[in-house]
Order: C-alpha cells, then structure tokens, then sequence
C-alpha cells in the first residue's frame, strides 16, 4: 500500500485481518469520516459516497469495543 495516506493503510490492513481492530483503526476511521463529511459538504457530487458495508460493520464493531 505505497503511496497511500497513513489513516488508509491502517483501516485497509485492520479489513484484511493484517493488524487488529483496536482504537487506532477507530481513530483512523474517525478522520477519514471527517474528511468525506467534508467533501459532502463542499460538493453535491459527494452526496451518495458512503463507506462499503464492511468498513460499517468494522465501525459499529470497533465503537462497541471502545464503549466497554
């Protein structure tokens, strides 16, 4: 993953099972959230991109970790 922004690298390595979801991949979703909500906010073009289900699901999971 050369070339690839540090917060990207960690999300993509925590999906592939290469390193744990643990809060370094919540804080790195956390700015990556920030910066599509930020796109969205300066472009309509941007309205309908989301994140793919799998990094949901490895958000919902990585803010049930964080909770308890």
């Amino acid at each position: 993953m050369t070339g690839m922004d540090r917060h990207c690298q960690i999300v993509g390595q925590s999906l592939a099972g290469e390193r744990p979801v643990d809060e370094q991949t919540g804080m790195s979703m956390a700015v990556l959230a920030d910066r599509l909500e930020r796109l969205k906010q300066s472009s309509s073009l941007f309205a309908g991109v989301m994140f793919s289900p799998y990094v949901q699901k490895m958000q919902r999971h990585v803010e049930a970790v964080v909770a308890s």
